[in-house]
């Protein structure tokens, strides 16, 4: 049976389209439609419900050693208000996450996982924590249901916040873990996943609905309005974000899902180095994800079977209309040697073969 979040009742009075995602029931889009909410997040600013994320806590002596084993970045020069985004393998080198990792004191790491994920990951970590590594005296909690977390994204999230903040992070990937919003006790981080400058917010469960009012409140004037599932998917694919489930997942490794700037391989042990040494070599990648700009009539979603003068060379892995740049976009897993941009592909979309082209991700940069 899906949870529900904090902003469950208020989305279902304020027009939210309740789907199941992720173990939750979220709004997919409000009345205003995805087309709107997502250009709203690319012109002015949106506001959207990411409660059902996982959040957990590593912490203790053995902290920093249980980082660096569990999870592929290095976090050895990582200072105390920064955030990381990292992968986490099994043996093999498949991902079974990727995650962010906020740095919150010398002994004490908080995560943010997928909720599709929450509990195998706990499951995970857990088993894998104090092994091996000198990593004896780490301690692990799953606090997810005692958090809320909401994203401001857009161009005029900063004003937004600040209206209602002097708790600011002024650099991407930063936080502050003591900060305020509307009087209210919250972790201000200087992130998100759309692409456009933002920030996600995380508050006791208890106090999301008052938060989300306020922001709502203070941002009315300068075009903010709530967002569902939909215009959070189209952005981020506009932005080339990776999603688990589609990109990733534990038959993919990093350097297939174009993460290597997540593995550090000239670090101590981790879990999966050793099946991710011979992969890190270039010339033993065989396949990696690529960008699609469709150059045909039609739009390419997920799980269409990609050809290169009828030889089969690989499968998309999501896919869209993006609304903000006009143009049907899509992701790939495409064999290495057809990768480069500017090869020319057809995708099979229902018997129909749509005309397509390969191209640097991401699609769209902000200015």
């Amino acid at each position: 049976m899906e949870k529900k979040t904090p902003l469950y009742n208020w989305h279902e009075s304020n027009g939210g389209k309740i789907v199941p995602f992720g173990g939750y029931l979220l709004p997919v889009q409000f009345e205003t439609g995805v087309i709107a909410e997502h250009c709203a997040v690319r012109e002015k600013a949106g506001l959207f419900d990411v409660s059902h994320m996982g959040e957990f806590i590593i912490s203790g002596a053995g902290a920093f050693n249980a980082v660096q084993r569990l999870f592929t970045s290095d976090f050895t020069n990582m200072t105390v208000g920064r955030v990381r985004y990292t992968t986490m393998c099994n043996e093999n080198g498949g991902i079974l996450d990727d995650l962010v990792v906020y740095k919150m004191d010398e002994q004490r790491y908080m995560l943010v996982v997928n909720a599709s994920n929450r509990e195998k990951d706990a499951a995970w970590i857990r088993k894998n924590l104090n092994n091996g590594g000198g990593t004896n005296g780490a301690s692990f909690e799953d606090l997810s249901d005692s958090y809320g977390q909401i994203a401001l994204q857009g161009p005029a999230s900063v004003s937004i916040l600040a209206s209602l903040s002097e708790t600011i992070p002024e650099k991407y990937y930063t936080f502050i873990e003591k900060g305020k919003a509307a009087g209210l006790d919250c972790i201000v981080s200087r992130t998100g996943y759309t692409g456009e400058t933002g920030f996600e917010l995380y508050c006791k469960s208890e106090d999301t609905e008052g938060l989300w009012k306020a922001l709502l409140t203070a941002g009315r004037e300068q075009g903010l309005i709530p967002c569902g599932l939909g215009a959070r998917d189209t952005l981020r694919l506009e932005a080339a974000m990776p999603l688990y489930g589609h990109e990733m997942d534990e038959n993919v490794n990093p350097f297939e899902a174009g993460l290597s700037f997540a593995v550090k391989m000239d670090k101590a042990d981790f879990i999966g180095k050793a099946a991710l040494e011979p992969i890190s070599l270039a010339d033993n990648l065989k396949r990696i994800r690529t960008g699609l700009r469709v150059t045909g009539k039609g739009i390419i979603r997920e799980q269409c079977p990609i050809y290169y003068q009828n030889s089969s060379i690989g499968i998309t892995t999501s896919g869209t209309f993006a609304p903000h740049l006009k143009q049907a976009i899509a992701m790939a897993m495409l064999k290495t040697e057809f990768a480069s941009p500017g090869t020319k592909v057809e995708a099979d979309v229902r018997g129909k073969m749509v005309e397509a082209e390969t191209c640097v991700l991401p699609f769209y940069k902000k200015q």
